[in-house]
């Protein structure tokens, strides 16, 4: 089977966030299930490509305004899995993926409409797929164009769509305008397609007319589908109930892996635990620490953002600082949540200690030599933070949501089952009694031990959600949803 991914970003070319990372990895454990995958990416100015070629010369691609014509660029086979890049230097050569610090890039609907329209175009040289994999509202368009303009095309007669929602916050939400500017017709502007509380939206239109939509876990499958986390579109996809899967996200254990993990000063296994206190003592020492401390350290690596619950922190982060623990913050975003850490780490500089910004080697450094990784979240899809610190034998503490409650079993230690610490009203209460239930198994020797291995032997490889997909193309293969009206 030939499945095709269209995505804004990717790992390694280009990132801001997880979907990069499962772009990554999906695609290559279905190429190592023996299926052929192909990965189509905006060629960004930070896209890093060696010996690329151009395949095609020009797309083009039809505007109200004005035709635009992009090239389609080779950036070869990794780990199985083909590579094109469409390049149109106007849209893709900037700075940043999606804005900057003012806001979002004014003509981004634009932008990657014009990707999703060469997307369609490149496939019928380079290779039609049986499934057209889309991802986010960025490539929103693609089953919006195929169940419209491109419906008579001979060439997609038998190309089915899946839609995954990686965070339905973000829909991609545009002037009427856009409509016509885009060359689209305006039968699309309804209620029942694109139309959201008078304006254009891209995810919906996926919502609308892809033949299966996903989502990166069982839990926020459901919940999206209410008042309380649908940002609106909880009745577009109640009504697709039957065709909403939850398929939890994976990990790439080649990077996340205590066992061989490049960034860190000791490696260690379940059976030889030696190395997690070496890595625990190299990161205190990193945020300034007393690195002789037997406190019990958490770790955040995170967005600084309302929806990953650092209000429920800063509510709480005060009389956390009367626990004996240690906290080591790493992130960026919004800048009350920076100056929060600032003044904690003032105020209290024996407890909390942050860096600021994107730091790969030190997020794994947190991964491996803290005690417990906080996951708080308002709301979150699937998380990784989470799955990651399980292997690193790291207890995760989190609320109770989306792929948080799928992936985190609670600590009995009556029975010594579970892999962490979950809560669930979304009080700052909840989350210190929740911390404080942690602090007090950290003081059991035995008892920790056991949670850690409990976390260590989970298994959240790549393989295992690439076959959940594999069942819903090979769905979609032999039953094909009839075009939207």
């Amino acid at each position: 089977m030939h499945v095709l991914f269209a995505a804004s970003e990717c790992v390694p070319f280009s990132k801001t966030g997880g979907l990069a990372d499962v772009v990554g990895s999906l695609p290559r454990a279905l190429a190592s299930l023996g299926h052929q995958a192909t990965v189509y990416l905006p060629l960004y100015r930070q896209t890093q490509l060696q010996a690329a070629r151009t395949v095609i010369a020009s797309v083009t691609v039809p505007y109200d305004d004005q035709y635009r014509f992009c090239s389609v660029v080779d950036g070869g086979k990794l780990n199985g899995v083909q590579y094109y890049f469409i390049d149109y230097p106007p849209f893709y050569d900037r700075d940043a993926l999606y804005g900057t610090a003012l806001g979002d890039y004014h003509d981004n609907a634009e932008r990657f409409a014009l990707f999703c329209r060469a997307v369609l175009e490149a496939s019928k040289i380079l290779g039609v797929p049986d499934i057209f994999h889309c991802h986010d509202w960025q490539t929103a368009l693609i089953p919006v164009l195929l169940r419209s303009l491109y419906a008579d095309d001979p060439a997609f007669a038998h190309s089915g769509t899946v839609f995954t929602i990686h965070n339905i916050g973000y829909q991609g939400v545009f002037s009427p305008d856009t409509l016509p500017l885009l060359m689209l017709p305006w039968d699309l502007f309804t209620i029942s397609k694109l139309e959201f509380y008078g304006k254009v939206n891209f995810l919906k239109g996926a919502l609308v007319f892809a033949d299966a939509v996903t989502t990166v876990s069982r839990r926020y499958a459901l919940e999206i589908q209410t008042a309380e986390y649908g940002f609106g579109l909880e009745g577009v996809l109640h009504s697709r109930a039957g065709s909403v899967h939850g398929i939890l996200n994976g990990v790439d254990y080649d990077e996340w892996s205590p066992a061989s993990d490049r960034f860190l000063t000791a490696h260690y296994t379940p059976q030889s635990l030696k190395g997690k206190q070496l890595c625990r003592r190299d990161l205190l020492q990193a945020f300034g620490f007393d690195k002789e401390t037997t406190a019990p350290i958490v770790g955040i690596v995170s967005r600084f953002a309302a929806q990953k619950g650092f209000d429920l922190i800063a509510l709480a982060a005060d009389r956390m600082a009367h626990l004996d623990l240690r906290v080591c913050v790493l992130g960026s975003g919004d800048k009350t949540y920076e100056e929060l850490f600032r003044r904690l780490a003032r105020q209290y500089p024996a407890r909390f200690a942050a860096r600021f910004g994107y730091d790969n080697e030190m997020a794994h450094k947190i991964e491996a030599g803290a005690d417990f990784f906080l996951m708080p979240s308002r709301y979150e899809p699937c998380g990784l933070n989470q799955i990651y610190s399980l292997k690193y034998g790291t207890v995760p503490i989190v609320r109770a949501t989306g792929g948080l409650d799928d992936t985190i079993e609670p600590y009995d230690e009556r029975t010594g089952k579970g892999t962490g610490f979950k809560f669930h009203p979304y009080t700052p209460e909840a989350l210190l009694d929740s911390v404080q239930a942690a602090l007090a198994t950290f003081a059991k020797p035995k008892s920790w031990r056991k949670l850690m291995l409990n976390g260590m032997a989970r298994d959240f490889r790549w393989t295992v959600a690439a076959r959940e997909y594999v069942k819903v193309y090979e769905k979609l293969r032999s039953t094909r949803r009839a075009p939207v009206a």
